[in-house]
């Protein structure tokens, strides 16, 4: 049996139980992901110097297949020791079919490769939008661990037309992201 694309299925099955699930019989109302952003954030003091800058977008391009853009300082901090202009990140915006793909890798190789994983949490940012952080970029499979020199975090935002945060869950749920199970809090009387 051949693999259905993340493209195939958000046009297909998971569409037609959108439909369902949501009780709308216009396609166009229903949820979907609009882009996805993959930020890295350069701290000054662990990561100096323009070999570092030059590391993080070498491997920020590598897993998402996209040019990353350095973002810069606005103004001057002092106390976080931070100059205009500073180059103080780096991103990459994601749409289309290469968002997708990137998606489909996420779910499918990444997460899993994730030590003590338990799952994503259930929390939206009441708008429908997603946020995940990673500690570390050695999970990619994009990046073998034998050219990491210095391991860094970074953030996976992911926008969708949501209205609300439960259609969005729900439509991230048919993705494939893997959600923690919510508990049941039980009180004790004594």
């Amino acid at each position: 049996m051949t693999y259905a694309t993340l493209h195939d299925r958000l046009r297909g099955p998971i569409l037609q139980e959108l439909k369902v699930e949501l009780k709308e019989t216009n396609v166009h109302a229903l949820p979907r992901i609009e882009k996805v952003i993959v930020n890295v954030g350069i701290n000054r003091t662990h990561m100096e110097g323009k070999e570092m800058v030059e590391l993080v977008t070498n491997s920020l391009s590598k897993i998402t297949g996209q040019k990353p853009v350095l973002r810069r300082s606005r103004k001057a901090i002092s106390n976080f020791k931070i100059r205009e202009g500073q180059v103080v990140g780096a991103m990459v915006t994601l749409r289309g079919r290469r968002m997708e793909e990137f998606l489909d890798r996420l779910v499918s190789f990444v997460l899993p490769r994730i030590r003590d994983f338990r799952g994503l949490s259930v929390k939206l940012d009441g708008k429908g939008n997603y946020a995940i952080g990673l500690r570390d970029q050695t999970v990619f499979p994009e990046l073998p661990a034998d050219d990491v020199q210095k391991i860094f975090g970074l953030q996976i935002q992911i926008t969708t037309t949501a209205k609300d945060d439960d259609s969005a869950r729900l439509l991230l749920k048919k993705i494939g992201l893997p959600f923690r199970q919510e508990r049941k809090e039980t009180r004790k009387t004594a």
